[in-house]
């Protein structure tokens, strides 16, 4: 199995290194031509207007609809939720628009609004997953055929629509593999139930894994990137965070 990492800006490395923690081969994907030969597609966090442009300058938006129309896998945290929704008010560049949602951007507030919620997400089995919501969007609406694996706050933070899957936070960020697991399966096809242990928790990484962000770290001033490689920032959101079963 070969997935692809759309490697135009954001968390492109932190996603490799999750699958291949999966015993998955994961190559980065810049060019229309290093779609062939692929067996899924993961669309990472980063800053969706500039991963927007990008996407039209390299002329990577159609081949990724055509595929995602012939049934092909796709996930995407956080900016890639937002250019998989059909429809994202105030998005000045094109989405790709393949999943019937409608996305609110930046809906929690600024980079230095975000923070981090244990999750319920029956999908994934064993327990709450750990969600690191930087700039993070919502899930306003959903039509008919999308399914919704998480809420936060009565709002959908996860949905999956046929092979299409998509979150408002970062699995890439933790050192928690089910997510991703979750999506191989996706990928395989395989939705059994009677082998539950493969969605135990994946084992800490040895290297790049996130750290508590200072406020200096948080605005984006030292790296210049608004994604900051997307690290975590160490804030707890009060609420209740919970799923639509």
């Amino acid at each position: 199995m070969k997935i692809g990492v759309l490697a135009l800006q954001g968390a492109v490395a932190e996603h490799i290194q999750m699958l291949s923690a999966l015993d998955t081969e994961a190559v980065p994907v810049r060019l229309p031509s290093q779609l062939d030969g692929l067996d899924a597609l993961i669309i990472p966090g980063g800053e969706s207007t500039t991963i927007s442009k990008l996407l039209t300058d390299y002329s990577l938006i159609e081949p990724i609809r055509k595929l995602a129309e012939q049934g092909f896998p796709i996930l995407g945290t956080c900016a890639g939720l937002i250019l998989l929704a059909k429809k994202v008010p105030n998005l000045e560049m094109e989405p790709i628009g393949i999943m019937d949602i409608e996305v609110k951007r930046n809906a929690f507030g600024r980079q230095v609004d975000s923070f981090e919620a244990d999750l319920e997400i029956p999908a994934l089995h064993n327990g709450t997953f750990h969600g690191i919501f930087i700039r993070a969007p919502i899930v306003e609406k959903v039509e008919k055929g999308v399914e919704i694996l998480c809420q936060l706050n009565d709002k959908p933070v996860a949905v999956r629509q046929g092979k299409l899957l998509a979150c408002a936070f970062h699995p890439e960020l933790t050192d928690d593999l089910r997510l991703h697991r979750y999506f191989l399966d996706i990928v395989t096809g395989d939705t059994s139930t009677t082998n539950l242990s493969r969605y135990s928790e994946g084992a800490p990484m040895q290297s790049g894994r996130p750290k508590n962000l200072t406020q200096h770290e948080v605005s984006g001033e030292e790296s210049g990137d608004p994604s900051l490689s997307l690290r975590m920032t160490g804030k707890s959101l009060p609420g209740d965070a919970d799923c639509k079963k």
